[in-house]
């Protein structure tokens, strides 16, 4: 199967300023998420991929495709669903995205009825003909994913689609890109802020941090792992502890104040680590239990190559813990 995305020493400069520096990676999965804190490069990476920013140096493929020499093609196996709103306000929502697979390439008759289509899947059908500018921001959202969508796009690109929905519409977006996933050929390129919003949706992440490469993690793989991981709280322990829990197959890191973060094959039970620290005259004081997750896999590629940003080392709000914004 050809690659969803490939990235060749991609580097691009805006402003006199280096955004993207030497990305290289190869994508394969259906589902990628595009995850970095602000100012990462994620918009400017879509934006690069479509055509709207030269690259300084390197390349990319999209579907195979080079974005220097085969950007018409591009565009015609893409839909994408930007970030901010691009509305032409006194236009119907179907009249709208109609006139959006003209532009993609479907003659006018397809278009109108592939425009009710999608308004129909997206749940919008009974306001089809009101104009965008009395759409709520759910509803806008939503007329965003079916001009993505009109066309039949063999990529689907969703640049935030959550991005200010209240939890239910976030849920009904969600469950809208799983049932794309689920029941089409389809592939998805999905950037948010809402590490969430990627764990349910996406199979592969490619993490961006101040135009670099943070990480490239394949969720599947993950998934199938099945890892566990320990987090303790300990007083007596020392090296020769950790070389005994490393020794049973655990990876072991030893952090300051007696702390100590473990990952566990799943053939090691929790006792193993309570034999060793009797054995050893540790005191255990306290343990936390729980599985691997995208926001851990996230602070590791934020920390490895400096501190973590502003945002993920904050204080975390109620509102960022119920969706798991970062």
């Amino acid at each position: 199967m050809v690659p969803t995305l490939e990235l060749d020493s991609l580097t691009v400069n805006l402003g006199g300023r280096r955004i993207l520096d030497g990305l290289a990676a190869t994508l394969k999965s259906r589902a990628i998420g595009l995850l970095g804190p602000n100012g990462s490069g994620k918009s400017t990476l879509i934006n690069t991929l479509l055509g709207f920013y030269k690259t300084q140096s390197g390349s990319a493929r999209v579907l195979g495709c080079d974005i220097h020499r085969d950007l018409l093609r591009i565009r015609t196996l893409v839909g994408y669903m930007p970030e901010n709103d691009a509305f032409i306000s006194r236009m119907s929502g179907v009249h709208f995205v109609r006139y959006m697979a003209e532009l993609s390439g479907l003659p006018p008759a397809a278009a109108l009825e592939r425009a009710h289509e999608a308004f129909y899947y997206v749940g919008l059908g009974e306001v089809r003909y009101r104009k965008l500018g009395e759409y709520s921001l759910g509803m806008k959202q939503l007329a965003k994913l079916a001009q993505a969508l009109v066309h039949g796009p063999q990529l689907l690109i969703l640049d935030e689609p959550t991005n200010g929905l209240d939890p239910p519409a976030r849920q009904r977006m969600i469950h809208l890109v799983q049932e794309v996933k689920r029941t089409t050929e389809m592939r998805l390129l999905l950037s948010s802020h809402l590490l969430r919003d990627v764990e349910e949706t996406c199979d592969e992440v490619l993490i961006l941090k101040q135009g670099h490469i943070a990480g490239v993690c394949d969720l599947e793989a993950e998934r199938r792992a099945n890892r566990k991981f320990l987090e303790l709280e300990t007083v007596g322990a020392d090296e020769s502890f950790a070389q005994r829990v490393a020794a049973l197959g655990c990876e072991c890191a030893v952090l300051s104040g007696g702390r100590m973060k473990l990952v566990m094959p799943e053939q090691v039970e929790i006792r193993e680590i309570y034999r060793i620290a009797a054995e050893k005259s540790v005191q255990i004081r306290k343990l936390n239990f729980r599985r691997d997750s995208l926001e851990d896999i996230f602070l590791k590629a934020m920390h490895e190559n400096g501190a973590v940003p502003a945002v993920a080392s904050a204080p975390i709000g109620a509102e960022e813990v119920a969706h798991g914004r970062l």
